[in-house]
């Protein structure tokens, strides 16, 4: 329908960010008859070519599993049962299986996106890529609205309930006045380079690393492709790290045994992110509910970030199957206290597992801090079975 040159749609929920986290939420519920229309600025391409984590708790690959598109990321995803912390006096290996009972996937990011993609694209209209001016409307009241525009249409899109599922600087966010948010951020003062290379992983699992340098992880994408990062200045550029001072530096910070095996070649992709935690209360307002991103973030080091996306995706299409199948909001009310209990507490691990691996300054009793919680871990059951418990995501 076409009102004053708008074209005018209706739909259940309107979903804001074509990323893992709309998608996945859009493919869940149309597994459950409830439609949707997801809107994206960007292109297909683009989104599937942003280099992002990789690494899975079993409940995300649990809940892929459930929405139908798991057998891809089975089939070629790589089980990890456990991960190796190195630092001066030797190495601990941290063995998820045996302290949990769970293990995690490594499966590139822009994998899961083309396999959540490529599953909406079977409904036609499902998802509208490239669209501008998206704006949020009536959002705090019972008929929602969101506008943008499709090439060079105006578009109008009624609906129950918004997912805002476009990250921190997206206009889901920003549409919630300052004054109806609590926001609670702390800012760490180095970043991670990362360099991904068409290179055999140093290690069949993932390798952390605490040195007087800074910290290092040796990560992987697949069996062929690697992920490596070690901690950087905030100061630093990507033009002043060549490929052969980020090996060098690699080298000097991870152990002779893991050193000895590096295959280096040309990167694929260097980059810096600066490292926060940010979480913003509530995650709901009115028919608004913000996910992943745009409501938290954590520093990468615990692998929670998509984690916590999955797990907010998870509770919210819990709330609105319930609400369409038995007219009960109850879930859905619920929805910003069940996910921020959990927010909490994923990024409380995410910055004490920070703490413990980087060098935050020169001063030596923090250093010495570090030497003595790092071999506290390594000599204590409890110790190991709480980092362990925490990093394969803890049970809904």
């Amino acid at each position: 329908m076409t009102r004053h040159g708008v074209s005018m749609r209706s739909t259940q929920v309107a979903i804001v960010g074509a990323g893992p986290s709309g998608l996945l939420l859009s493919q869940l519920l149309s597994r459950e008859g409830i439609d949707s229309v997801v809107l994206e600025r960007e292109s297909r391409e683009h989104v599937q070519a942003r280099i992002r984590a990789g690494l899975l708790e079993w409940t995300t690959v649990e809940l892929l599993q459930e929405a139908g598109v798991g057998e891809r990321m089975m089939r070629e995803g790589l089980i990890h049962e456990g991960f190796d912390v190195a630092f001066a006096n030797g190495r601990h290996r941290i063995d998820l299986k045996a302290l949990t009972g769970r293990s995690m996937l490594v499966y590139g990011q822009n994998e899961l996106q083309k396999d959540l993609a490529e599953a909406r694209s079977a409904e036609s209209g499902a998802v509208l890529w490239q669209v501008r001016d998206v704006a949020l409307h009536d959002w705090d009241t019972p008929a929602p609205r969101v506008s943008c525009t499709q090439e060079g249409t105006r578009q109008e899109l009624r609906c129950d309930f918004l997912a805002g599922c476009d990250g921190y600087h997206g206009v889901s966010r920003a549409v919630v006045p300052r004054e109806r948010l609590a926001q609670y951020e702390s800012v760490y003062p180095f970043g991670w380079l990362g360099l991904l290379a068409d290179v055999p992983p140093l290690h069949e699992e993932l390798v952390y690393a605490n040195h007087e340098r800074g910290f290092a992880l040796c990560s992987m994408r697949s069996l062929g492709r690697s992920r490596y990062y070690v901690q950087c200045s905030l100061e630093d550029k990507v033009e002043e790290w060549p490929d052969s001072r980020f090996w060098d530096e690699l080298r000097l910070r991870v152990p002779e045994r893991y050193a000895a095996r590096l295959v280096t070649a040309p990167s694929l992709e260097k980059s810096i992110v600066p490292l926060r935690s940010l979480v913003t209360e509530p995650m709901q307002f009115g028919r608004l509910f913000l996910v992943g991103d745009a409501a938290h973030i954590v520093p990468p080091t615990g692998a929670k970030g998509l984690n916590l996306a999955a797990a907010d995706v998870r509770i919210l299409s819990r709330g609105l199957i319930e609400f369409y199948r038995n007219r009960s909001a109850t879930l859905l009310e619920e929805y910003s206290a069940r996910a921020l209990s959990r927010v909490w507490k994923a990024t409380r691990f995410s910055w004490w597992f920070t703490l413990l691996l980087h060098r935050f300054s020169a001063d030596p009793f923090a250093r010495r801090m570090q030497s003595a919680e790092l071999e506290y871990l390594a000599g204590s059951a409890a110790a190991s079975r709480s980092l362990a418990e925490n990093y394969v995501g803890l049970s809904f």
